[in-house]
Protein backbone atom coordinates (compact mmCIF):
# COMPACT_ATOMS: atom_id res chain seq x y z
CA UNK A 1 0.00 0.00 0.00
CA UNK A 2 1.33 3.42 -0.89
CA UNK A 3 1.87 6.11 1.72
CA UNK A 4 -0.73 8.32 0.03
CA UNK A 5 -3.32 5.52 0.31
CA UNK A 6 -2.50 5.14 4.00
CA UNK A 7 -2.96 8.87 4.56
CA UNK A 8 -6.33 8.86 2.77
CA UNK A 9 -7.53 5.98 4.90
CA UNK A 10 -9.26 7.22 8.02
CA UNK A 11 -7.73 4.57 10.27
CA UNK A 12 -4.89 5.44 12.60
CA UNK A 13 -1.45 4.57 11.31
CA UNK A 14 1.83 4.64 13.19
CA UNK A 15 5.25 4.86 11.62
CA UNK A 16 8.54 3.94 13.20
CA UNK A 17 11.57 5.73 11.82
CA UNK A 18 15.17 5.54 12.75
CA UNK A 19 17.00 8.79 13.38
CA UNK A 20 18.74 8.34 10.03
CA UNK A 21 15.40 7.88 8.22
CA UNK A 22 13.95 10.95 9.91
CA UNK A 23 16.98 13.00 8.93
CA UNK A 24 16.60 11.84 5.30
CA UNK A 25 12.93 12.85 5.28
CA UNK A 26 13.74 16.27 6.73
CA UNK A 27 16.60 16.85 4.29
CA UNK A 28 14.48 15.78 1.34
CA UNK A 29 11.65 18.10 2.37
CA UNK A 30 13.95 21.07 3.01
CA UNK A 31 15.80 20.59 -0.30
CA UNK A 32 12.60 20.19 -2.32
CA UNK A 33 11.13 23.33 -0.72
CA UNK A 34 14.35 25.26 -1.34
CA UNK A 35 14.38 24.26 -5.04
CA UNK A 36 10.75 25.32 -5.42
CA UNK A 37 11.37 28.69 -3.76
CA UNK A 38 14.52 29.32 -5.79
CA UNK A 39 12.53 28.71 -8.98
CA UNK A 40 9.82 31.13 -7.85
CA UNK A 41 12.47 33.78 -7.17
CA UNK A 42 14.14 33.22 -10.55
CA UNK A 43 10.76 33.39 -12.34
CA UNK A 44 9.86 36.61 -10.54
CA UNK A 45 13.17 38.25 -11.46
CA UNK A 46 12.82 37.38 -15.15
CA UNK A 47 10.55 39.95 -16.79
CA UNK A 48 8.39 38.79 -19.67
CA UNK A 49 6.96 41.29 -22.13
CA UNK A 50 3.68 40.09 -23.59
CA UNK A 51 2.01 41.12 -26.82
CA UNK A 52 -1.52 42.57 -26.79
CA UNK A 53 -2.79 39.29 -28.27
CA UNK A 54 -1.18 37.26 -25.47
CA UNK A 55 -2.58 39.57 -22.81
CA UNK A 56 -6.09 39.55 -24.27
CA UNK A 57 -6.02 35.73 -24.42
CA UNK A 58 -4.66 35.43 -20.89
CA UNK A 59 -7.24 37.83 -19.43
CA UNK A 60 -10.00 36.65 -21.78
CA UNK A 61 -10.77 40.18 -22.98
CA UNK A 62 -11.05 41.70 -26.41
CA UNK A 63 -8.23 43.79 -27.89
CA UNK A 64 -10.56 46.79 -27.77
CA UNK A 65 -10.69 46.39 -23.98
CA UNK A 66 -6.91 46.67 -23.82
CA UNK A 67 -7.09 49.79 -25.99
CA UNK A 68 -9.76 51.28 -23.69
CA UNK A 69 -7.72 50.42 -20.56
CA UNK A 70 -4.72 52.15 -22.14
CA UNK A 71 -6.75 55.30 -22.86
CA UNK A 72 -8.05 55.35 -19.28
CA UNK A 73 -4.57 54.77 -17.84
CA UNK A 74 -5.55 51.46 -16.26
CA UNK A 75 -3.15 49.16 -18.15
CA UNK A 76 -0.58 51.03 -20.21
CA UNK A 77 1.72 49.13 -22.59
CA UNK A 78 5.31 50.07 -23.24
CA UNK A 79 6.83 50.49 -26.69
CA UNK A 80 9.64 48.09 -27.61
CA UNK A 81 10.90 48.36 -31.16
CA UNK A 82 7.72 50.11 -32.25
CA UNK A 83 5.52 47.34 -30.81
CA UNK A 84 3.26 47.50 -27.79
CA UNK A 85 4.21 45.15 -24.98
CA UNK A 86 2.86 44.57 -21.49
CA UNK A 87 5.23 43.60 -18.65
CA UNK A 88 3.84 40.41 -17.11
CA UNK A 89 4.77 41.65 -13.64
CA UNK A 90 2.42 44.64 -14.09
CA UNK A 91 -0.41 42.35 -15.18
CA UNK A 92 0.22 40.08 -12.18
CA UNK A 93 -0.03 43.05 -9.83
CA UNK A 94 -3.24 44.36 -11.43
CA UNK A 95 -4.95 40.99 -11.63
CA UNK A 96 -3.71 39.05 -8.60
CA UNK A 97 -6.98 37.14 -8.24
CA UNK A 98 -6.71 35.60 -11.72
CA UNK A 99 -5.18 32.17 -11.22
CA UNK A 100 -4.09 31.69 -14.85
CA UNK A 101 -1.52 34.49 -14.54
CA UNK A 102 1.72 32.60 -13.64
Amino acid sequence: MLLEELLKDSSRVSFTLTAKDLLEVINYTVNATRRDLEQVIIDDKTEIYMSPKQVSEMLDVDASTLWRWNKRGYLIPIEIGGKRRYPKSVIKKKFRDIKSVN
